[in-house]
């Protein structure tokens, strides 16, 4: 049996007062009560002592309010999504919010059910990182009038307040990067996806490669599925190879797709630079480990973490106010991968 819970009316028996009277004190409004301030010591002191816990169920149903956020994020295995998390619970801590963290491996359904479970935990408000086809969850919650904002992926087509990195500009810049350095033959190892933020990387690239000139060859652009990644990746690396026109760079377009890529180039025994060239998305402590050091495009993740927060607590004050969408600038990290190819040789 556990210790029984300390109740207001406890307090109340022990302090000689009524249990009113310390529900005023330990709501924190003793002074429009006009409670005398030793009596308010007094009952502070003895909750204390008794090790009182406040119910938050009960002080919530009263509010209507929770104090906490739903966090849904798309992969909590990618260390870019799990510092993100960490950042949210930080800076939602520091605003008195509770964070509830769940992740969806990136499908639609089980974004589905974690948002459900989150609305009847009554959560205040989410910040979503989406994945594909998950338009409908977004609709649904502007219906329920529930605030949310979006971290890191958004809808075009939907109105919706979010904050997210200018993939775009990110994969314009990788690419011009690697031609600048003399790589002329820049692959792209992307997932096959709808969503925004892949297809940007996707534009991107291309376009670098068409101000730079460069005849680009469609075979130089793989597109992975999510669930097949290291058979997918395997078949599109060997057909790189096979080319006779190959790659002399890859940039990935994520942290997951770098990680297997790089691990079946050294499979294959393939050199980087020598071989391929490599700049990837997404920063890791394991791209500093490598034993040639990743090129890698370093998006603002305190920055997005934060911002969402922000935005999201100020939606749950202000309900009717104007929409907000913020696109932040990943800015590249050059390291030995994407060194010149003088140097390379």
């Amino acid at each position: 049996m556990g210790a029984k819970k300390v109740s207001l009316k406890d307090i109340a028996l022990k302090a000689g007062v009524s249990t009113a009277l310390v529900s005023y004190v330990l709501n924190g409004k003793e002074k429009e009560s006009r409670v005398g301030h030793e009596i308010a010591v007094k009952i502070k002191e003895i909750a204390k002592e008794m090790n009182y816990q406040p119910n938050h169920l009960a002080k919530s149903l009263r509010s209507g309010k929770t104090h906490t956020i739903g966090l849904v994020i798309a992969d909590i295995s990618n260390p870019f999504f799990a510092n993100i998390a960490r950042v949210v619970e930080d800076e939602a801590k520091r605003n008195g919010y509770t964070v509830i963290i769940g992740s969806c491996d990136e499908n639609a359904n089980k974004a589905w059910d974690l948002i459900n479970v989150l609305i009847n935990r009554q959560v205040d408000g989410f910040i979503i990182v989406s994945s594909e086809h998950s338009e409908s969850h977004i609709t649904h919650l502007r219906e329920k009038k529930i605030p949310f904002v979006l971290l890191d992926r958004h809808f075009p087509e939907l109105q919706t307040d979010f904050v997210a990195t200018n993939n775009y500009k990110a994969s314009y810049d990788a690419g011009v990067h690697l031609i600048e350095n003399g790589y002329e033959k820049v692959g792209l190892i992307a997932y096959k996806l709808d969503m925004f933020h892949m297809q940007e990387r996707i534009r991107g690239y291309q376009h670098a490669l068409r101000d730079k000139q460069i005849a680009r060859s469609t075979d130089w652009l793989k597109e992975l599925n999510f669930e097949t990644i290291e058979k997918d990746m395997g078949k599109a690396i060997d057909a790189m190879v096979k080319m006779e026109n190959r790659p002399d760079a890859l940039i990935f377009a994520t942290y997951g797709l770098a990680i297997n890529g790089l691990k079946y180039i050294n499979e294959l025994k393939l050199k980087v630079p020598q071989d391929f060239a490599i700049v990837s998305f997404g920063q890791a402590e394991v791209f500093d480990l490598y034993y040639c050091p990743i090129t890698y495009m370093h998006q603002p993740l305190e920055q997005l973490g934060k911002t969402a927060v922000e935005m999201l607590i100020h939606k749950m004050k202000n309900p009717e106010e104007a929409m907000k969408q913020i696109l932040m600038e990943a800015k590249l990290i050059p390291r030995d991968s994407s060194v010149s190819k003088i140097k390379a040789k």
